[in-house]
């Protein structure tokens, strides 16, 4: 428990198993759950991030939540932050293994709110936001994307052209990740799109127009092909893939706020 401007915030470390790993993050559970039960957000971080993400967005965003009565959970995927597996094992599938796991852990939480459960995902993780929802239409209530890397199939294939990567190498060096050959076969397989469409309610979609990683176009497809009316595009000029200033990342965080938390159901 740590005390910030004269209030007690409660953070706590959590962990779950899933297939034999344990997954590690942290939670962010509102006092008001101790006498009935809240709404809540999962969040889920991009390729190579953590449950932190970059410049501490992801704490922010779960603290800005909480104070508004929202509780929030945040795990490092297998393989990646300090959860059980190595990253070059990781594939997709094992990401929307994971996140469909928590979420039914969060689902049998008595301090949630079953049918109030929002998703939050950034690049990769929008990514495997969109399809969990997709996947599991009536376990989410709401959808938040940050820079959803539905382009991910095409990253994948420039990285490994990149990396020349042959028919016999079984991973190559991302960064100093070591990436399996099995996440590139994997994404090949996945139409996120369609894997998405199925989600009915609603989603708010932020993207930087200076994206350099997930070009902001990809948001527009997500818009206008996947959610229609259904979704809200919030471009923010000049941005980058993580919102990597103080005033993106502020917008971002009181707009995903303020959609996590508008009573219009």
């Amino acid at each position: 428990m740590c005390k910030k401007r004269g209030e007690f915030r409660m953070q706590k470390a959590i962990e779950l198993a899933v297939d034999g790993l344990v997954l590690r993050g942290m939670e962010h559970v509102p006092d008001q759950a101790a006498t009935r039960p809240v709404p809540a957000a999962i969040l889920f971080h991009g390729f190579t991030g953590t449950h932190i993400e970059a410049h501490q967005i992801f704490v922010k965003l779960s603290r800005a939540l909480e104070a508004k009565g929202i509780a929030a959970f945040r795990f490092d995927f297998a393989g990646s932050g300090d959860s059980d597996g190595d990253f070059q094992n990781m594939t997709a599938t094992s990401e929307i293994r994971d996140a469909k796991a928590i979420l039914e852990w969060v689902k049998a939480d008595p301090r949630i709110l079953s049918d109030r459960i929002s998703l939050v995902g950034l690049s990769m993780g929008g990514y495997v936001a969109s399809i969990v929802a997709g996947d599991m239409p009536d376990a989410v209530d709401r959808l938040v994307l940050w820079a959803p890397a539905g382009s991910l199939r095409e990253a994948m294939q420039s990285a490994a052209e990149e990396q020349r990567v042959g028919r016999d190498d079984d991973v190559f060096d991302l960064g100093g990740n070591l990436v399996g050959r099995a996440l590139y076969e994997d994404v090949l397989a996945i139409d996120p799109y369609e894997r998405a469409r199925p989600f009915q309610g609603r989603v708010l979609i932020l993207h930087g127009m200076e994206d350099a990683t997930v070009p902001y176009e990809v948001a527009l497809k997500y818009q206008e092909d996947v959610y229609g009316e259904r979704a809200r595009l919030h471009l923010l000029e000049e941005a980058d893939h993580t919102f990597n200033n103080q005033h993106w990342e502020s917008e971002v965080i009181r707009e995903t706020v303020a959609f996590l938390t508008d009573v219009e159901r």
